[in-house]
Order: C-alpha cells, then structure tokens, then sequence
C-alpha cells in the first residue's frame, strides 16, 4: 500500500532539497566565486596593493563571462542565477569604480553616472514589479553587455597606467563609456514601459 506524505499537498520530504539542488548549480556557484572575491579586491586596493588587485579584479571578470558560457553550453538557467548574476555584476563594478574614485585614479563623474544610472533601474525595477505584481524579467541588452565591457576596462585601465593611452584617449574611452551607460539605462527603462503597457495597461490611459 502507498504511503501519502504528511506533508500538505503531498510533497516529500526531500523536495526543498531537490529545487536548492538545481538552484545551486556551476554557473551560480561561480557567481558566488566572484562575489566572494569582491571583498578581498577592495581589501587590496585599501592596502594599495594594485598589482594584486588587479589580478582578483581580472579574475573576477573572467569568471563573469565564465558563468554566462557554462549556462548557455549546458543549458544550466535558474531564476537565481537571473537575479545573482547582474547583481554580482554591479556590485563588482560600482565597488571597483567607487574605490578607484576615492584613489583618484578615474573621475567622479563617471562613478556619479554609473551609481545614478543603477539606483534608478533598481528602484524601476522594484516600481515594476510592484505596480504588475509579477517579475519583471531583466534580459541583458546589447548596450547593458557593452557598458559591463566598457566599465572593465575603465576600470582595468585606471590599475595600469591608462593602458599607456594618451591623455586626450583616455578621456575619450571614459566619455564613450559614460554615454554607452546611459544609452543602457535609457533602453532598459523603456523595456520596463513596454512590459508594464502589456500588464498594466490601465496606467497609460
């Protein structure tokens, strides 16, 4: 004879295991990996320790392309790692430029625009989410992947002396950096504005 589960709607023992299984798998553990890491870059640069620093910074980034192949080559996509993964991600570039700006190794301006910029599609998103009651599934754009590459090697630059860029170089990459940034921001909002016009239509009217 069967045994039925004590627990409501029959659900075993061992199912909270199973989904923390499948939440945690390779491309979320090395998200992890690479929010572990942030601590000890900033520790570094603290210290100024720029050569080690470096090295973290570098391996932190390559594990965020790491963690995006490894989720496309097995078909490895969980809602945590949508939500772990960009968030690693500021994380580990508002931190780096916050405390490059304090060196005086890249300009506030520049910091001003990706720290504004991501406070505000952070309080959309929460806006969104709350206003449709569901998720808001953020899918990274063309000029969101450019401003992550562009703000690495700002950043990756400003440990190494500008690359050996010119003055007036340097300056250009930043200026195209801060205006790839805001190009982002202004195409994730209007991503946001097309999915609430389709769930809550009622707020156009």
């Amino acid at each position: 004879m069967a045994t039925l589960s004590a627990r409501p709607g029959g659900l075993s023992p061992d199912a909270g295991r199973v989904r923390l299984g499948h939440l945690l798998q390779t491309p979320n553990i090395i998200t992890l990996c690479r929010l572990g890491l942030i601590p000890v870059f900033m520790v570094l640069l603290s210290k100024d320790r720029f050569v080690a620093a470096l090295y973290v910074f570098v391996l932190m980034a390559a594990t965020d392309a790491l963690d995006g192949a490894v989720a496309r080559w097995f078909d490895i996509r969980t809602e945590l790692g949508a939500i772990l993964d960009p968030f690693a991600d500021k994380l580990m570039l508002i931190g780096a430029l916050v405390a490059l700006t304090f060196e005086r190794a890249l300009p506030t301006w520049l910091l001003i625009i990706a720290g504004l910029r991501d406070l505000i599609l952070a309080l959309g998103y929460l806006m969104i989410s709350f206003a449709s009651a569901e998720r808001f599934p953020v899918r990274p754009s063309i000029f969101g992947k450019l401003t992550t590459v562009l703000q690495i090697a700002c950043v990756i630059g400003a440990m190494t002396n500008r690359f050996g860029l010119s003055v007036e170089t340097w300056f250009g990459l930043l200026y195209v950096t801060a205006a790839i940034t805001v190009v982002a921001g202004v195409h994730y909002a209007y991503q946001g504005l097309v999915f609430l016009s389709q769930h809550v239509p009622e707020l156009f009217s």
